[in-house]
C-alpha cells in the first residue's frame, strides 16, 4: 500500500505539473457568504418548521449532541467523530438563516470549545489527550461549519484560519507518514477536506500556497480515486448486494460515500487542471443516475446502490448530502443538470423523509412505501428492519443529526455569481431576498415573490446601484416560457446554458416570469411509469392510520411512529386521462407545513383500477406487475406532490380504460 500511494502521489504531481498551469483553477460560478440570501414566503416556513422540529431542538435532549454533554467536557469527545461535526455543519446555517439566536449561541459555543481543545500538535477532536488512533474524516463537516461562521461573522476569521492552518500542517505530516489518518471512511470522504484547503487558497492562503495543494495532492492520492469509481466500465449497473467491486473500495458504493464522492473530480480539477476531471464527474452522475435513480430526483442506497426496484430505499444523509454536492458541481462545471436535479430533490425526496412537523424522520424511503413499520422481512439487505419507521434514530443516528443541513444550504446555494462577480443569477426558483455587492462597488438587492414549486409564476424586484446582467434558471422541463420585464407584453424565454439573461439598469427593474409545464410520464422497471409535472413527483397518498412506538423521555414530541396503510393502495392507472388541478390558495399563503398529506394545492386526477399486487411478506409491496388485469371498477384517483405523502406508490402499473 505505501508503494502504490508513493507512486500515485508522484504521478498526481506529475500531471498537475504537466498541464502547465499553476494555482487553483476557477469555478464557473461563487457562492455567496452565508447570510447573503434569506428565504421568504413558504420557504421561509418551511425553515421555521424545521428550526421549530427535530433539528432545531435535539441539541437540548438527544445524547449525541447535547450541550450538556459536549459542554461538560468527555462525552464531547465523541461528538466531533462524527455526531456533533455534522450538527454543527447544519446547525450554523440553520439557525443565522431562521435568525435563531438560541441555535447561534450554541454554535458559537460549539466551535469556542472545539478550538479552545485543539492540542498542541494541532489535532481538534475526539483523540486529544486519548491513545484512540486519528482518523482524519471527523473533522471534515465541522469544518464547513467553521467556514459558515466566518462567512457570516468576519470577526472570527483569524481564530479560525489559525486553528485551520495547525490542523493542515499536522494532516500534511500524517499524509506523508504513509497515509497517517487515513482509513476507509476518510478514504472516500478526502473531497471535503480539499474543499476546505481550497477556501483556504482562495481567500486566506497566507504564503501557504504550496502547502496547501500539496496537502490536496496527498488526500487525492491516499484516497478512493473517484475517476475510477466513476468509469462505466467499473461501475455497478443493478443493485450491489451480491456484486464484488471490481476496484476494492468496498466503501465507494455506499451511497452516502457515493453522495460525498459526487465532489471528488471537481475539486481534483481545480489542482490539476485536467478537462478529464470534469468530463468523470459528469459522467459518473449520469451513469448513478441511470442505474440507481428515482423519480423524486434521487437515487437508491440501502447502504449500498440498489438499483431501480422501487421498494428500496434511499437514506436521509444522502438525500441532503446529494444537494450540497449537486449544487457545488454546478458552481465548478456550470452544467444545469445539476441544478435541475438538486431542485427536484430539495421539493420532492428531502420532505418526504420526515413527517410534516419534521419531528420525526426515517432512515430509508421507499417510491413505493405501502408501510412505515418493523418490516419482517424487509427489503434492504444491508439495513435493520427499523429503517424505515419515523422516529429519532430509526436504524442508525447519523440522519438526526445531518439532515438538517438540506434546506439552510439549499438556501445558500439558491445564488451565485459569475466568475468576475459582475452578474448575479439565480439557480434555484423559490420565494428569497438576497443582498450583495457586485464588481464595481454594485450594491444590489434581489426579491422573488412567488409559491414556485406550487405555481408557474415568479415575480422579481431587483434594485441596483449601477446597470448590470442578471441571470435566472429556466428549468429544462419549462415548455413556453414567458417573461415580462417592466410590465411590458411577454416574449418567449430564450436561455443559453439554462439561464435566462436580463438587463438590468441602475434603480428598479422588475420582471415576471412564466414557467409552464406538460405532464409527463417516466418509464420505470416493469412496465410501470411515474408521473411529474414540473419539478413535482406525483404519487398516489396512501390514507393511513398511525401508532405511537416510543417517545422521548425528555421532549416528547421526539417519537417514533408506525404507520399502515388504511385503504387500498393496489392500482393501476391509465396515464391518458392524467388531468393537472391547481387550486391556488384564496389568500396567496400556503398552509404550514405545506408537505404533509393533503395540503399542496396541486393535484392530479387519473383512471384506475384495482388490480392483483401482490406484498413481498407482510409490510412492502412487489415489484409493480405487468400488463396486469383489473380486478373491479374503474374509478378516479387523485396523485399529489410526493414530498407530501408519507405512504405512497410513486411507480405504477398501467391499463387501457374502456
Amino acid at each position: 500500500m505505501t508503494q502504490s500511494f508513493t507512486f500515485l502521489v508522484i504521478a498526481g504531481s506529475l500531471l498537475s505539473a504537466a498541464s502547465g498551469q499553476t494555482g487553483l483553477a476557477p469555478k464557473q460560478y461563487l457562492s455567496l457568504p452565508l447570510g447573503s440570501i434569506r428565504p421568504t414566503g413558504w420557504l421561509y416556513d418551511q425553515l421555521m418548521v424545521q428550526t421549530n422540529g427535530l433539528a432545531g431542538h435535539e441539541h437540548e435532549f438527544y445524547d449525541y449532541v447535547s450541550e450538556t454533554d459536549w459542554m461538560g467536557g468527555p462525552s464531547y469527545y465523541s461528538s466531533l467523530e462524527e455526531a456533533g461535526s455534522y450538527w454543527f455543519n447544519a446547525m450554523v446555517p440553520n439557525g443565522i438563516l431562521a435568525n435563531n439566536s438560541g441555535i447561534i449561541q450554541r454554535s458559537q459555543e460549539f466551535l469556542d470549545y472545539v478550538l479552545a481543545n485543539q492540542d498542541s500538535t494541532g489535532w481538534m477532536g475526539p483523540e486529544v489527550n486519548t491513545t484512540k488512533p486519528r482518523y482524519l474524516w471527523g473533522r471534515y463537516p465541522f469544518m464547513f461549519g467553521a467556514i459558515q461562521m466566518v462567512e457570516y461573522n468576519p470577526d472570527l476569521t483569524d481564530q479560525v484560519v489559525d486553528a485551520l492552518y495547525k490542523f493542515v500542517n499536522l494532516a500534511n505530516q500524517m499524509l506523508h507518514n504513509n497515509g497517517e489518518g487515513v482509513e476507509a471512511w476518510t478514504q472516500t470522504r478526502w473531497e471535503d477536506f480539499v474543499m476546505t484547503l481550497q477556501w483556504l487558497y482562495d481567500f486566506h492562503p497566507n504564503g501557504n500556497e504550496a502547502l496547501l495543494v500539496d496537502t490536496m495532492e496527498q488526500l487525492k492520492y491516499t484516497g478512493v480515486p473517484w475517476e475510477k469509481v466513476f468509469e462505466s466500465q467499473y461501475f455497478p449497473t443493478t443493485a450491489t448486494d451480491d456484486l464484488p467491486n471490481p476496484l476494492g473500495y468496498v466503501l465507494s458504493w455506499h451511497g452516502v460515500n457515493m453522495a460525498e464522492g459526487l465532489k471528488a473530480l471537481p475539486a481534483t480539477y481545480r489542482f490539476t487542471h485536467n478537462q478529464s476531471d470534469l468530463d468523470r464527474a459528469s459522467e459518473g452522475w449520469d451513469l448513478l443516475f441511470q442505474y440507481h435513480g428515482r423519480p423524486s430526483g434521487i437515487y437508491a442506497a440501502d447502504e449500498y446502490l440498489a438499483g431501480l426496484e422501487a421498494a428500496r430505499g434511499t437514506e436521509l444523509c444522502l438525500v441532503v448530502e446529494t444537494m450540497f454536492s449537486g449544487s457545488y458541481l454546478y458552481q465548478v462545471i456550470g452544467d444545469p443538470k445539476y441544478v435541475d436535479r438538486v431542485e427536484r430533490i430539495a421539493y420532492n425526496a428531502l420532505p418526504a423523509e420526515l413527517t410534516g412537523d419534521f419531528w420525526s424522520r426515517q432512515y430509508l424511503q421507499q417510491q413505493n412505501q405501502i408501510a412505515a413499520k418493523n418490516m419482517t422481512p424487509d427489503p434492504f439487505p444491508n439495513d435493520g428492519p427499523y429503517s424505515n419507521v419515523f422516529g429519532l434514530e430509526p436504524n442508525y443516528p447519523c440522519c438526526t443529526v445531518n439532515h438538517p443541513q438540506g434546506w439552510p444550504k439549499f438556501i445558500t446555494n439558491a445564488f451565485v455569481t459569475t466568475a468576475d462577480q459582475s452578474s448575479l443569477a439565480q439557480v434555484y426558483l423559490g420565494p428569497f431576498q438576497t443582498k450583495t455587492t457586485l464588481a464595481t462597488e454594485n450594491p444590489v438587492t434581489v426579491t422573488v415573490n412567488t409559491i414556485y414549486p406550487f405555481s408557474d409564476s415568479l415575480n422579481t424586484t431587483i434594485t441596483a446601484a449601477k446597470a448590470f446582467t442578471y441571470y435566472v434558471r429556466i428549468p429544462s422541463w419549462v415548455v413556453n416560457g414567458t417573461i415580462s420585464i417592466n410590465g411590458g407584453a411577454a416574449t418567449a424565454v430564450s436561455p443559453n446554458n439554462g439561464l435566462q439573461a436580463v438587463q438590468v439598469k441602475a434603480g428598479t427593474t422588475t420582471f415576471t416570469l412564466n414557467l409552464p409545464a406538460e405532464i409527463t410520464t417516466e418509464s420505470r422497471p416493469h412496465g410501470s411509469v411515474a408521473v411529474h409535472r414540473g419539478p413535482l413527483h406525483y404519487a398516489f397518498d396512501i390514507p393511513r392510520t398511525s401508532k405511537i412506538l416510543t417517545q422521548n423521555g425528555e421532549q416528547p414530541l421526539a417519537k417514533d411512529l408506525e404507520f399502515d396503510a388504511s385503504t387500498a393502495w393496489e392500482y393501476a392507472i391509465d396515464t391518458s386521462t392524467l388531468q393537472f388541478v391547481n387550486n391556488p390558495p384564496p389568500s396567496g399563503t400556503l398552509p404550514s407545513p405545506v408537505f404533509d398529506s393533503g395540503l399542496p394545492p396541486l393535484s392530479m386526477t387519473v383512471t384506475a383500477c384495482p388490480i392483483n399486487w401482490p406484498i413481498a411478506g407482510s409490510t412492502f409491496a412487489a415489484s409493480p406487475p405487468t400488463n396486469p388485469a383489473c380486478t373491479g371498477a374503474q374509478k378516479t384517483i387523485t396523485l399529489t406532490p410526493y414530498g407530501a405523502t408519507k405512504l405512497r406508490i410513486g411507480e405504477f402499473p398501467v391499463f387501457t380504460a374502456n
